[in-house]
C-alpha cells in the first residue's frame, strides 16, 4: 500500500458530487497538464504554474500558490510524477535565493503516463502515450506483446487504449496497486482483467458469427455509439 503522503488526487471528487473534482484534484491536474504542454523553463516555475492555473479557473494566483507548493513537494515529486529539471538565476531578491535560483519542473516518464490518463489534454494524450510506450523497455516476451499491442491499439482504438490507462492510474490513486512503473502485465491484469475478459468473449463470439450476425452486431453498436 502506498503512503498517504504520495497519494495523487487527480481523480478525487466530492462525496456529494461524484461528477465534480475537488480543488486538490483540479490543482494536480492543472500542474500535470501545464508541464505536459509548456516547453519554456521560465513558465514551469511554481509561480508560473500558479498563474497559468489561476487564469484558467478565473481566480487569483496567490490563492492557490501554497496549494501548488504542497502538491509538488508532498505529492507529485515524492510519487516520481514530477521532478526538478533545473534552476533559473535571479537578478533580484535575497542574495541566497539569487545564488540558488528558482526551480523549474518537468514530468518524469511516470508523469507522462499519468498525463495520458487526463482527458482534458484531448488529442495530446495520444501523442504522450505513444511517446511513453515507444520508450518503454521490454525485458520478457509478455512485455514485448504488451508494448506492441498497446501501440497498435492506440492507433486503431485510441478510446479503448486510453480507457485502460485511465483505469490503471485510477487504481494507483486509490491504492489498488502500489506503483505506476514498471508498467507490466501483472498490474494491468489486476486492474482491468475482468473487463478485458468480457471484451475477449465478444471478440471470440464475433469471430464465430456468420456474416448476417456480424452485420446485425455492427448495426447494434452503431446505434449505441
Amino acid at each position: 500500500m502506498k503512503s498517504k503522503k504520495s497519494n495523487i488526487a487527480i481523480f478525487n471528487t466530492f462525496k456529494t458530487r461524484k461528477d465534480k473534482f475537488t480543488g486538490e484534484a483540479k490543482r494536480q491536474r492543472g500542474i500535470i497538464i501545464h508541464l505536459a504542454t509548456e516547453k519554456s523553463p521560465e513558465l514551469r516555475t511554481r509561480t508560473s504554474i500558479a498563474h497559468a492555473i489561476a487564469k484558467n479557473n478565473g481566480i487569483l494566483w496567490q490563492n492557490i500558490y501554497s496549494g501548488i507548493f504542497k502538491d509538488l513537494d508532498e505529492v507529485l515529486i515524492p510519487s516520481n510524477i514530477v521532478k526538478e529539471e533545473g534552476r533559473l538565476p535571479l537578478k533580484r531578491g535575497p542574495k541566497a535565493l539569487q545564488l540558488e535560483g528558482v526551480p523549474f519542473y518537468e514530468l518524469t516518464d511516470t508523469g507522462l503516463l499519468v498525463a495520458s490518463s487526463i482527458e482534458q489534454l484531448g488529442s495530446s494524450r495520444i501523442k504522450i502515450l505513444d511517446s511513453y510506450l515507444n520508450k518503454m523497455s521490454t525485458y520478457e516476451q509478455e512485455q514485448t506483446i504488451l508494448k506492441d499491442c498497446m501501440l497498435l491499439l492506440l492507433k486503431l482504438a485510441p478510446l479503448f487504449t486510453t480507457k485502460i490507462i485511465g483505469e490503471y492510474i485510477h487504481a494507483y490513486s486509490t491504492g489498488k496497486i502500489d506503483s505506476i512503473v514498471p508498467f507490466d502485465i501483472g498490474k494491468i491484469k489486476s486492474v482491468v482483467g475482468e473487463q478485458i475478459s468480457m471484451e475477449k468473449q465478444l471478440i471470440d463470439a464475433y469471430d464465430n458469427m456468420i456474416s448476417e450476425q456480424k452485420d446485425l452486431v455492427k448495426k447494434f453498436f452503431l446505434i449505441l455509439s
